[in-house]
């Protein structure tokens, strides 16, 4: 199967859109098909040598500018570049990754040559418009444009059942549900490393993290509370345009910026409890990556965090913006070691089925329900 993934973001970009596009295209790969990502172009920082691609696929970069109040985020522009890599790919289909503004392109090139598309929705762009107070005219611009461009597709895949629900409120049709995978191997309890205990908390304090971008929407500042507790250590782990507000309002946080691979595995699972502050989330893959990690794991009863954490089991739900809920809850975990390994020791127990080959299976059989095919793709977990 020849498939063309148009997508907001790309890495070197960090966020669950990007990571998400490139596990799916390596797997992809690995089974026999022919992935093809067509993203925007990185930013090139000065005195750095031009960002280049190495990947098992090909990866078409289209012009782009930063979003205005988020200059880390790439806006990718219309391009003729789209239509061409779509020929040239000569793709059966089209994966529209969380599609807004480059996806909106993708949609219409698409549709012009003829081409099915499957569309991911992964950004909630209707409540970042309420976030960023942009009224209720900037809210109902958001979910006609999101209409316009999930009504043209196939399927729309929704990662939650909260936001599948959503969907169809909002006149979204033809939503299934597909939710994210999750690496097991890499997040995982084993990855706990007493220096970094050690460096983090040097009084042997309980140390809980957050890790995600710094961003408005996050609202990581109702953390703050967190760190008037008696022997509790807040870590917040990512970078964004609201990191000074959030130094400022949270002097005794230790902020450790953007991390990856093994080193972010190895704070993972060095932390005692995982909390995430966001009530926008559609889906909530740090979320999974704590689980993995054998961490209790604290969110907004809210949007996708209602379907991954079982409250009372893996961890608790508290009412969203509530800052003193959040502080509530860790305390009441701070004060309970039982809990906190049973509810840590359940939560991976959940993840281990969630797996990126398993989840790449799910979607293959959703290309081939479209195309009209059987999947053959062969997943092993």
């Amino acid at each position: 199967m020849r498939v063309a993934i148009i997508t907001e973001s790309f890495p070197p970009d960090v966020n669950g859109v990007a990571h998400s596009v490139l596990r799916v295209a390596e797997l992809l790969t690995g089974y026999g098909h022919d992935p093809l990502v067509i993203a925007p172009r990185p930013a090139r920082k000065t005195g750095t040598p031009e960002h280049r691609d190495v990947f098992p696929f090909p990866v078409v970069r289209v012009p782009a500018v930063p979003l205005p109040g988020y200059p880390s985020f790439r806006l990718g522009l219309p391009s003729h570049r789209v239509r061409d890599a779509l020929v040239k790919h000569r793709a059966d289909i089209v994966h529209l990754a969380s599609p807004v503004f480059l996806g909106a392109h993708g949609a219409a090139v698409a549709g012009r040559l003829g081409l099915p598309t499957v569309a991911v929705y992964q950004t909630d762009l209707p409540s970042y418009a309420r976030a960023y107070r942009l009224g209720r005219a900037g809210e109902a611009f958001a979910w006609r444009w999101l209409r316009g461009i999930h009504n043209s597709a196939a399927r729309t895949l929704a990662p939650s059942t909260v936001t599948a629900a959503g969907l169809h409120a909002q006149g979204i049709g033809n939503v299934w549900l597909w939710g994210r995978g999750v690496d097991t191997k890499r997040f995982h309890p084993a990855r706990r490393s007493p220096e970094l205990r050690a460096a983090l908390a040097p009084d042997g304090e309980l140390i809980v993290g957050y890790v995600g971008r710094l961003a408005t929407e996050k609202r990581v500042e109702l953390l703050a509370g967190i760190t008037g507790l008696d022997r509790v250590r807040l870590v917040i782990v990512g970078a964004g345009p609201a990191e000074g507000m959030l130094r400022q309002h949270m002097p005794d946080a230790t902020f450790l910026g953007e991390r990856r691979g093994a080193e972010l595995a190895a704070i993972y699972a060095s932390l005692d409890v995982f909390v995430h502050s966001g009530p926008y989330e559609t889906f909530g893959q740090t979320l999974q990556e704590a689980a993995a990690s054998g961490l209790p794991v604290l969110a907004p009863a809210a949007g996708g965090p209602l379907d991954l954490v079982q409250h009372g089991v893996t961890g608790y739900l508290v009412p969203p913006a509530d800052s003193g809920a959040f502080t509530a809850a860790v305390a009441r975990l701070a004060a309970d070691l039982a809990a906190r390994a049973a509810f840590g020791a359940a939560g991976r127990r959940k993840v281990l089925s969630r797996s990126w080959p398993a989840l790449t299976g799910e979607l293959v059989g959703h290309y081939a329900a479209v195309l009209g095919r059987t999947a053959t793709a062969k997943v092993s977990i």
